[in-house]
């Protein structure tokens, strides 16, 4: 399990010559590093008699954003995992044309998977930037830097993760599910950037 290792562990791994891990699982833990920091900056503010008229949304924050950063350190190796498979699915035997169709169908299916695990991180980027600015905007002043730390890792988690999602489109036959799913990141990319753009904002009206 990549997310029981210790950092250096995992960098050491990631420094080495194997394809996986790779920019998907980086992705993810880019993710739960902004997550982590969102909800490091809720635990400095709960508490805080200052923020005492926000503290009872500052725990909601809280609440939610706990399940995300799970969510992405859960991510880190199901990248990895479906990597993996897309790799075995290119090792099958390709000598008759029985076996070229097998591996073929095995290559789309895995590759489709594959493609599924960063949009996932993607989508979860949307949920964990839209609280991240609400406790840019409310939380304790003295941790704003980290919600704005936190945005930008939220962000790059979104963009390195739709490059691991166009890559694989660029493998897959599916016309449709590749259509589909390239507006999806479209999409999901747009609103992403636009929080993160907001919450930089308000982290430099804050800094002044």
């Amino acid at each position: 399990m990549l997310a029981k290792k210790t950092v250096e562990e995992f960098l050491n791994e990631l420094a080495s010559n194997s394809p996986a891990p790779g920019g998907g699982s980086v992705a993810a833990l880019a993710g739960a590093l902004g997550s982590a920091l969102t909800a490091m900056v809720c635990n400095l503010t709960i508490g805080k008699k200052k923020y005492g008229d926000v503290e009872e949304e500052i725990k909601k924050v809280l609440e939610k954003i706990e399940p995300l950063r799970k969510q992405f350190t859960d991510l880190i190796d199901k990248d990895t995992q479906a990597f993996n498979k897309v790799m075995e699915a290119y090792s099958l035997p390709k000598e008759s044309d029985a076996q070229k169709a097998i591996r073929s169908a095995a290559i789309q299916s895995a590759t489709k998977e594959a493609t599924l695990i960063p949009l996932e991180v993607m989508k979860h980027c949307v949920d964990a930037l839209a609280l991240a600015k609400i406790v840019a905007e409310k939380g304790n002043t003295n941790s704003v830097s980290d919600a704005g730390v936190a945005a930008l890792m939220l962000q790059a988690a979104a963009e390195g993760a739709a490059l691991n999602v166009k890559i694989n489109l660029a493998g897959i036959n599916d016309i449709e599910f590749v259509g589909w799913k390239s507006e999806e990141v479209e999409s999901v990319m747009k609103t992403c950037k636009k929080l993160s753009s907001e919450i930089m904002e308000i982290v430099g009206r804050s800094m002044g």
